[in-house]
């Protein structure tokens, strides 16, 4: 009886006494984000060290009555801007993130490629398209699977002088923006998107991703 006596006492002399202060909460954990394939790419830079403007990686044609600028959204290619003008688009997508998964899903496509297109009136009562677009990537023609309005009368596809309406274009994963591509619009062809040293958009991108790299570097030695 007296070593069980003992052993009774020895074990609540050592076990820790209650706390009598309240913890503080432990801050919910923050959702990971998702990463396509492309940014998760040897491409990838960190944001907020570009100095691109939108103009030097936008695809622009003229059909008739309207100025057509497209721009690809992938991470790759949007840290590449300037820091307001990666989280203007950056704002854009986020806007319409669960519009994108959810659609994307219904087709079965896990990383759309995403484009943001702005339609620009040249003349009265022009129309638009924006259905009408093809984008070559590896041999392959891809056509966007749905549209995502951002602007109220993007649907009704139709312009006056100096107005603007814009949305974002869903394509498959096979269009790869780390690739020379051709973009179409009706029978309008673009080829900016190329590795030409003077005028490609790719050979700039593949520029600015390399100045980017030792900016960071500087700032993070």
């Amino acid at each position: 009886m007296r070593r069980i006596v003992c052993v009774t006492v020895l074990a609540a002399c050592t076990a820790p006494a209650p706390s009598t202060q309240t913890q503080p909460a432990m801050p919910p954990a923050m959702p990971p984000a998702r990463v396509t394939r492309d940014s998760a790419s040897s491409t990838l830079v960190p944001p907020n060290f570009g100095t691109l403007r939108q103009d030097d990686i936008a695809i622009t044609f003229r059909p008739p009555g309207v100025l057509v600028t497209a721009i690809p959204l992938d991470e790759s290619v949007i840290r590449l801007l300037s820091p307001d003008s990666y989280r203007a688009l950056r704002s854009i997508l986020e806007s319409k993130r669960q519009q994108i998964t959810q659609r994307s899903e219904m087709r079965g496509v896990r990383e759309p490629r995403v484009w943001y297109v702005r339609y620009s009136g040249i003349e009265p009562d022009a129309r638009f398209t924006p259905l009408d677009m093809t984008i070559t990537s590896g041999g392959r023609d891809y056509r966007p699977f749905d549209i995502i309005p951002i602007t109220g009368g993007f649907g009704a596809e139709r312009l006056q002088a100096r107005q603007t309406q814009s949305g974002l274009l869903l394509f498959e994963e096979g269009v790869d923006v780390n690739q020379s591509l051709v973009v179409t619009i009706g029978a309008v062809r673009n080829t900016d998107w190329n590795n030409d040293a003077s005028t490609g958009i790719l050979s700039k991108l593949d520029q600015e991703r390399a100045n980017v790299r030792a900016r960071a570097a500087a700032a993070h030695p």
